[in-house]
Order: structure tokens, then sequence, then C-alpha cells
């Protein structure tokens, strides 16, 4: 059985994960804790199979969790787990020893699927990630005479956020629900579901985890 250690600043995701992992009877959980420093500990003491690991950590990155479990334990398989999809962050984290890389908007299944993928030796990455990295190496893979469409984010150059339109994504960004960003801002959850539309339709997306990741890469919020 694959014991989970799950280092997660957010006490809802962390939550949300543990509740998904107790409802699986072929993982255990060994340990869910907030910062790098306490994960760090448990790699040590618990010594798990999966490293479930945020990069948004309050002490350190977590990419120094996932340095250091690939330095002592190398038999562990360390998947990220977070809300930005970069490639500057995702290809840290490989270099580090991360095996997988999701976003935080991923449904139960594709989070479970996305661990059994990760022990069966394989790289879960969520598609939008993937996409990303393709585009970014395919003007080297590409014949020259075939010129290459411009990337999304400079065809897309000219995309503007209120500012009301931006605190909600960040608000999403650090996992509020639509009820919460409500409480929040002063304005009803209804209010807040007709902003969400508008901002999905402006960055061409379908989820929170693909507007975050997309604001993020145009430069219209910054990352956590």
């Amino acid at each position: 059985m694959p014991r989970v250690l799950i280092v997660e600043d957010d006490v809802a995701f962390r939550d949300r994960y543990g509740a998904i992992l107790a409802n699986d009877p072929a993982f255990e959980v060994v340990a869910s804790v907030g910062t790098a420093a306490e994960g760090l500990a448990m790699l040590d003491l618990r010594k798990p199979d999966v490293l479930l690991v945020d990069l948004g950590l309050p002490d350190l990155s977590g990419i120094d969790v996932i340095r250091h479990a690939s330095r002592t334990l190398p038999a562990c398989e360390s998947m990220v787990v977070t809300v930005f999809g970069d490639e500057e962050h995702v290809l840290a984290s490989i270099e580090a020893g991360a095996s997988g890389y999701l976003l935080k908007d991923a449904s139960e299944d594709n989070f479970l699927s996305g661990i059994r993928e990760l022990m069966a030796g394989g790289s879960p990455i969520s598609p939008i990630i993937a996409r990303r990295l393709l585009k970014r190496f395919q003007p080297e893979i590409t014949p020259e005479p075939v010129p290459l469409p411009a990337a999304p984010r400079t065809e897309r150059s000219d995309v503007s956020l209120s500012a009301r339109e931006r605190e909600i994504l960040l608000l999403a960004s650090k996992g509020y629900n639509y009820p919460e960003m409500g409480r929040l801002m002063g304005i009803s959850p209804h209010t807040v579901t007709s902003h969400v539309k508008k901002i999905y339709r402006k960055l061409a997306v379908h989820s929170r985890g693909e507007a975050v990741f997309e604001a993020h890469l145009l430069g219209l919020i910054r990352s956590m």
C-alpha cells in the first residue's frame, strides 16, 4: 500500500486531498502538514512512497522539499499539486526530481489516477501544462519553411481584466470558493459567478485552474 505525505499550506486543499485518499483503501496518508519544514521532517521520519507537494509554501519552496526527497528517498515519487503551471516552476520542479505535475482543480478521479500513474512509473501532467511545454519546444523541431503561429500569450496580449476580476482571480488562486469570495469582497455569490463567467470568456478557458494559469502567464496576476 503506497504511503502518502501531503505538504500543502492551504487547509481546504490539504483536507480535500486527505479526504480523497482516506476514501480509497489503496492508499495510506502517513502525514499531512502545512510547511516545508514539517514536510522535510516527515520525509525523514515517515519515509513515504509518494510526496504530494504545493510550491507556494510559507517558509520554503516546495521545490526544496522535492529536492530533499530525491536526495534522501530515491524510491519516493514526487508530484506537484499547485495553482500555477508556468514553465519556470514546471521545469524547476522536474529538475528537482518531480515526476508529476497537476493543477489544483483536478477532479477526484484525475487526482487518484494521477497518483496511480505516478506509482506505475508514469509522469502525470495536467493537459494544459503539457500543451504549454510542447509549444515551448515546437519551434526547435518544426522545419524552418513552416512558420509557427504566435504563442497564445502574444495572440491574446490585449486581454485586460478589471480590478474586480483580478481580485477574484487572486482569491481563486488561494482556494476560496464563491461564497467566501463574496463575503470578502462585499458582493453576492451570484455576482461573483457573473464575474467568473466574464473572466472565462476573456481568457478563453473553462476552469478555475486554467483561468489562474492563463492570467499568471499573461502577467495579469502575480504568482503566490
